[in-house]
This record gives structure tokens, sequence and C-alpha cells, in this order.
């Protein structure tokens, strides 16, 4: 195997996630697409011309004002930044559960510590374990891998198809009568195409799992992402929708999942808060971990709720004007959409004929000014050397000592569509600012580009 095939397993020497994402490219993370690691965009270059100045920039915090300063000083008078008890009245992280399900349209929400924190404690709600199979697309975040392992279960990759989320055919594919669930990563602002997925998963009796933390305020078919399938979770990371630096929430209209997720959340705990939303405790208690959210965390999100639809509304027109821009090019493959009104607009994309091409194209835009790169943000994760060689925190751990994981086999051979699909594709961010000026000079920047690379 060549280096762009297996990825060592190496430590981010002085690259942090933000770096990956910022730059617009996985070089921490995948070896050999043949670009540079120097700042994707903001350079000044020859062919920038009158460029305005391209700054997505992380979106919450552009939209930080005084309702976050408001909440926050209410949690500092309060002196209560523990979520249950304190000498004033904590109600914060309450509150953002409440809002945040009925913004949802699901019953229940739980906020959390990450998005991670979120997928565990979600896995946990499914009562997924060992000799279950988990189904994730070989192109997403680690967490989406790392919390099928923590479980003890075995992660399973499906592939990627233009929509850059899970293919239906190939989930179908990889189905067995050992998978429990299949996790729908709706990744880079776009939903994935749900409908097949749900209806592969009811005729096969598999739970499905949404990952909503690149899409928060996504939706599909009038619906929220995560309310869709069982469980959705979401994250507030600083590169996320809406942020409060970290932080994650579950939402779900099943009781018994959310009472696994809430027990799994608080040492095996249902305090009264919950039993009072569901209306009894159906379980025993059981060991499990501390992501409990606390209400400085829950104060930030509480505002940044109230402005998420503000938030994803001009990313959302500007992908929209682009897109309409340069779908008249000749030959152009546009991302594949399956509900362009659900998608938050985070991104715009197409394909080029082949990896050199694309090379070409994200190189042209860069001297433009242009914020492109490859696909971002994500790993692909079946080449990683840690995952061919499924190596998890111990060498019995049961994801990978019983016979069916010895014997599945990670690595290229797996994801062969996935590893076909980042190399084509080039990504445009679109930012919550942007202006008619803006918009317009994307368009011809990459119109221009596009005409001499094919």
């Amino acid at each position: 195997m060549t280096a762009r095939e297996v990825r060592p397993n190496v430590p981010f020497r002085g690259v942090t996630r933000r770096d990956l994402l910022t730059a617009g490219c996985l070089a921490a993370s995948v070896a050999g697409v043949g670009l540079t690691t120097r700042p994707l965009w903001g350079q000044q270059a020859a062919g920038a011309g009158d460029a305005p100045d391209i700054d997505p920039g992380y979106v919450g915090p552009q939209f930080f004002d005084k309702k976050e300063e408001q909440s926050l000083l209410e949690v500092l008078e309060s002196g209560s930044p523990f979520r249950y008890w304190g000498p004033g009245h904590p109600d914060k992280v309450f509150r953002f559960e409440e809002e945040f399900a009925k913004y949802m349209g699901t019953k229940f929400a739980l906020g959390v510590t990450s998005g991670t924190a979120a997928l565990d404690c979600a896995i946990a709600g499914l009562d997924i374990g060992p000799g279950d199979e988990v189904i994730i697309p070989a192109y997403t975040w680690w967490s989406d891998y790392t919390c099928v392992v923590h479980a003890g279960a075995l992660p399973v990759f499906a592939d990627i198809d233009r929509t850059f989320n899970l293919d239906p055919k190939d989930f179908e594919r990889r189905v067995t009568p050992r998978t429990k669930a299949v996790i729908a990563v709706h990744l880079l602002g776009g939903p994935c195409d749900m409908d097949p997925l749900l209806e592969i998963a009811r005729k096969h009796g598999i739970a499905v799992l949404e990952d909503c933390a690149q899409c928060v305020g996504g939706s599909y078919r009038g619906k929220k992402l995560g309310s869709l399938g069982h469980v959705g979770i979401y994250s507030f990371q600083i590169n996320k929708m809406m942020t409060s630096g970290e932080g994650g929430a579950l939402v779900t209209s099943d009781p018994v999942i959310y009472e696994r997720a809430v027990r799994f959340h608080d040492m095996g705990a249902m305090r009264g808060v919950f039993v009072e939303r569901t209306g009894a405790a159906q379980l025993p208690t059981f060991a499990g971990e501390n992501f409990r959210m606390n209400e400085f965390t829950g104060a930030v999100l509480g505002a940044q709720l109230s402005k998420l639809d503000s938030m994803v509304a001009p990313m959302r027109s500007s992908a929209g004007k682009v897109y309409d821009g340069i779908k008249d090019l000749s030959g152009i493959r546009l991302r594949h959409r399956p509900d362009p009104k659900g998608d938050i607009g985070y991104c715009v994309g197409w394909e080029m004929k082949d990896k050199a091409a694309r090379d070409r194209c994200i190189e042209g835009l860069r001297q433009r000014k242009v914020p492109a790169s490859t696909l971002t943000g994500s790993v692909l994760l079946p080449i990683e050397e840690s995952v061919v060689n499924k190596r998890a925190r111990h060498a019995d751990w049961p994801s990978f000592s019983s016979s069916e994981g010895k014997k599945i086999q990670y690595g290229p051979d797996c994801c062969r569509q996935t590893l076909d699909n980042f190399d084509r594709f080039v990504q445009v961010r679109i930012g919550a600012r942007y202006t008619e000026r803006i918009n317009e000079y994307l368009v011809d920047a990459i119109r221009r580009v596009y005409r001499d690379v094919v």
C-alpha cells in the first residue's frame, strides 16, 4: 500500500483541527493529496485583481451580541454554574433542552459536553454493545467510529456518494444479521438522502442515528435533521453553525432511548427533571459517564438557538446563488443535494474529471483568493493506520477480538468509491456575512477557472 492508501497514525504536531478546517485540507489526516498546506484563502496572489475580502470565518461567533452576554451574566450573578443546584436557581440548561427539542420537533433533548459525548450517549441509548455492528460512512469524523468501538461493537464502513454522505445502496450491501444501527452523517452542511436510508433501515430492523454535527439547523423534506431517525446528535464546537466553544446535544422522541442516554451521561442517574419529562423511570441504574452540560454552556446555547434561523438563512441564500450561477457550465457535475431547501449552505461543491484537474482547479481558485479546498472537516477513516490495524485502547477490546472483528478488513479496498469521490470534488466555503459582491465574484472566479481547467 502507498502512503496515499494508508495514513500513519502520527501526532498532529503543531496542527490542530481548527487548522485543518480553516486551511481547508486534510493534510494532517490524509497524505499525498497533491496540495500545499499553506492557508487557502486571504492570500494575495497573481490574478487576484480586485478580489473582495472573502473570509467565511466561524459562523456562531459572528452573531455573538448582548443576548449571550446577558445570559452569561445571569449565571455569574446567580453563583450557580452547575445545572442541578447552587445558591441561585439554575435553569439555563433546562431551558435550552426544552427549546431545542421544540425547535427540532422531538419530545426530548439532552445537553451534553460535546458532539462526541452526544454520540456516546446515543449509542448507549440504542443499547449497542459487543456482538453488534454499526454501519458508518467511510468519510466522516473520528467520533462516529470511536463511539462504536468504545461500546465494544464493530464499525462497518460504507461508501459515500455525490451527496458527500452515505450511499444508500452501499449501506444496504453492508447489512448483516448483526447490524443493529446505521449512523447517517449529514456532512458539510448537506442532508443525507434520508428516504432510501430510512426505508432500508425499516426493512432490516436497523436503528438510525443521525449525526447532525455539521448541519445544525438543516432539514429534509420539511423535517429538522435529527428528528427523522431514532435519535439525533449535534455539536456546538466553534466550527459548527451555533457554538458555545464546546458542547453537544441529543434528541429523540423515544422515552427508553432518552432514559438510557440520560443515565449514561450522568453516572447512571435519572434525576427528577428527566423523570418529569418521560413520565416515569423504566430502567434500573447502570454504569455511566459524566457528560453533564454546565450553565455557562447552556446560557450561550440558549442565546444562539434564538438566532439559528437567521444564521442559516444568509448562508443558504449565498450558496443557492453560487450554485445557480455555475450550474450551466458545460459538463459540470454539482454536488447532489437531495433537498436543496434543507441544505444550510456551508459550501458549494462540484466534481472534476480526476484528481489532477481537481488540484488545478483548487490552485486556480486560490490564486483568486477564493476559499477553495478538497473536502474538509472529516477523515478518510478506513485508510488511517490505527483503523487498518484495528487498534483500540486494549489489545483484547471486544470490537476486534470476536471472530467477526478478526475477520473484517479495513483499508482502501473497502472504500474505493469514497476515495474516488474525495479525489474529484472541489469545495468552496460559504460565509454567513457574504455580500452580493462576494457571491458574484465567486461565480465569476469559478466560471473562469473551471473553463480554463476543463
